[in-house]
């Protein structure tokens, strides 16, 4: 797939966009940094100097947040409805006057909500005490569930077969789906630590913790009115850095070809893949376990990729599940098919599903992040001369080689974040 084509900034362009005037102020910065640091202490610096709250808020201009008597049903729609994968949870029955951290319980995303409901479904380890809460909890799944084979939404490797195309129908219309509040699944997934910056706290720091920490979103709290003021994401700096495409710091380090910054970081034999005939189910199921946001599609009994599913698209299970009413089971193939002919249908424009977006390591870092951005995608995956797969890189990726962690940075800025004290309420 080719590379969307350079524009350099020049002093005629205007207006310049948030992200743009952005640039230019690391530009400012980077012109006074001392002459005998390198390209990466010098952007250090540069990010260092800068505060989080420079950072351009969300295009709504406008935090999304989900209280915590929202139902499930109801908390998948907002996300979908708004394009977004997670959203922050405030706690309704917080004081007015509550700190951001008594006001938020955590952040609600997708796959978290699909993970949490196949958990309920399974029947309790013999090893593992199970209590009241998910006693009832699992009851309520039985009951809102009635009819439905419960015992198949263990991953099993006959997994395909037992998943009929009505299941997820049958789930988003159950009881127990329409009246579990998000509340009600707090611990579940990705609630604790709940981590968020302060306006004050530095574009290093956000930087580090989207990449090296691995977190897909931070939120920045206003100290003075205990809210979130903004979430920044990986593909909301993605768009930032290309957004400075021209400017001397971005050319330094942006000029530089994938193979000179190490990167692709994970290569093909490290790849977590799934085959087509696999339910789809377990390509979210490992990208939960593996801690990655998307995998390829590989063909039966071969190597060539056919499609790409990403953490975000596990939302058409939830928003649209009769679009598998058809089909016996719903693979990773089928559910390709199926989301593609919904999209097509509604006119809905998604990164497709069924392309696999690719780059070769000659290519500049400038080039894919320009890529990554007018795609609207967190991946592109690496190939060589004949078309077979060499790598994968990532927004996260892409960040990790933009700054480095210099020794002691954080010193105690995790301390009673990680882990989590017994006695928090969050």
């Amino acid at each position: 797939m080719g590379v969307p084509a350079t524009t350099t900034m020049g002093e005629s362009e205007s207006p310049r966009s948030p992200e743009a005037k952005l640039g230019m102020q690391v530009e400012d910065l980077w012109d006074v940094q001392e002459p005998q640091l390198s390209p990466t202490e010098k952007l250090n610096a540069c990010f260092e100097s800068v505060p989080v709250s420079a950072f351009p808020p969300a295009p709504s201009n406008q935090v999304i947040e989900i209280k915590s008597d929202t139902s499930l049903a109801e908390a998948v729609k907002i996300l979908s409805q708004h394009k977004i994968l997670s959203a922050p949870v405030v706690d309704v029955d917080a004081p007015e006057d509550a700190s951001w951290i008594d006001r938020y319980i955590g952040i609600v995303e997708f796959a978290g909500i699909v993970v949490w409901i196949l958990h309920q479904s399974e029947p309790p380890s013999p090893r593992t005490p199970t209590s009241p809460s998910s006693a009832t909890a699992i009851a309520a799944a039985a009951n809102g569930l009635k009819g439905l084979d419960i015992a198949g939404l263990e991953l099993g490797s006959d997994f395909a077969a037992t998943t009929a195309g009505s299941f997820f129908e049958a789930l988003t219309s159950s009881e127990f789906y329409k009246n579990t509040q998000v509340r009600d699944i707090s611990g579940s997934f990705r609630w604790a630590p709940f981590l968020a910056l302060q306006t004050s706290n530095s574009f290093l720091t956000m930087l580090l913790l989207l990449s090296k920490y691995k977190m897909k979103s931070v939120p920045v709290v206003d100290l003075g009115d205990g809210k979130i003021d903004n979430v920044i994401t990986q593909s909301a700096v993605i768009h930032m850095l290309a957004e400075c495409a021209g400017l001397q710091w971005f050319e330094s380090w942006g000029t530089k070809k994938l193979s000179e910054l190490g990167l692709p970081m994970m290569s093909a034999d490290h790849i977590i893949k799934v085959y087509e005939d696999e339910p789809v189910l377990q390509a979210f199921k490992l990208m939960r376990k593996k801690r990655v946001g998307g995998v390829p599609v590989i063909e039966k009994g071969g190597s060539r990729a056919v499609g790409n599913i990403s953490l975000r698209d596990v939302q058409f299970l939830l928003t649209a599940p009769e679009i598998y009413h058809d089909y016996r089971s719903i693979t990773a193939k089928n559910f390709l098919t199926a989301v593609e002919k919904y999209l097509e249908t509604h006119h809905e424009v998604y990164p497709m599903l069924s392309t696999m977006v690719t780059c070769k390591k000659d290519h500049t870092i400038k080039d894919l992040i320009l890529m990554l951005d007018a795609e609207k995608i967190h991946r592109v995956y690496v190939v060589d001369d004949d078309g077979n797969l060499e790598g994968v890189i990532t927004l996260r990726d892409i960040i990790s080689r933009l700054v480095h962690e210099p020794r002691g940075y954080f010193g105690d800025f995790f301390d009673g974040v990680l882990p989590l004290p017994q006695n928090s309420r969050v």
